[in-house]
């Protein structure tokens, strides 16, 4: 399985000539080159995880595409069909298997209203925890895509969150909030948390990809 970074929050994985894309957002280019897509993932309803427009695109091209999301996504999307999930379901799109896990969406602060928020693990190995912190008990995470700076993040948390986590291997996501000296800063600490459990962390730039 090939997972790709994309701008902020959307990722692509790859595997058996089919496509699974995570949260196309506001902050993310229009995608390219896709492979059958069989499956969309929205974690939650926030524009920087979703837009009609890149939907749109992506409906118009894979009209067989499933997406997935909470039911608070199953509300906003309006002009696509989206099967609502639950924190605990197990989906199967093509190659992929999908378990939701999670439920809420971190505090941004207490006068903005919580939204409906999924972490997502796929084929039991990579994890994506959306805006959240939820862990994936149980689990030994062979890839983790951890938020690395957003309006609702600390980054002692998010060290918290990866040493939780303890995954083979991570890289940041969630990063267009940053500047450059920023996004470093906050790399350079989640590589520390990722090396406590004897991981690796991957400084992936959008388009860049590794292997699963």
């Amino acid at each position: 399985m090939r997972v790709t970074k994309h701008e902020h929050a959307c990722l692509r994985l790859e595997s058996e000539g089919r496509t699974l894309i995570i949260d196309p957002g506001a902050f993310t280019l229009p995608l390219h080159d896709l492979e059958k897509v069989v499956a969309v993932v929205l974690t939650h309803e926030h524009p920087d995880h979703w837009t009609p427009e890149h939907l749109d695109r992506l409906l118009t091209a894979f009209p067989d595409a499933v997406i997935y999301g909470p039911e608070g996504v199953a509300k906003a999307v309006t002009e696509h069909p989206v099967v609502a999930v639950s924190p605990g379901d197990t989906v199967t799109a093509g190659p992929f298997t999908l378990t939701f896990y999670g439920g809420t969406h971190n505090v941004i602060h207490e006068t903005i209203p919580t939204v409906d928020n999924l972490g997502v693990l796929v084929n039991a190995e990579f994890y994506y925890p959306g805006d959240s912190y939820a862990v994936p008990e149980g689990v030994e995470v062979g890839l983790l895509a951890a938020p690395i700076g957003a309006p609702w993040l600390k980054i002692g948390e998010a060290i918290d969150f990866v040493l939780a986590v303890g995954p083979r291997r991570a890289f940041g996501t969630h990063e267009m909030t940053l500047s450059r000296v920023g996004l470093d800063m906050h790399r350079a600490r989640l590589t520390w948390a990722t090396e406590q459990g004897g991981g690796e962390f991957l400084a992936l730039e959008p388009g860049e990809s590794t292997d699963l």
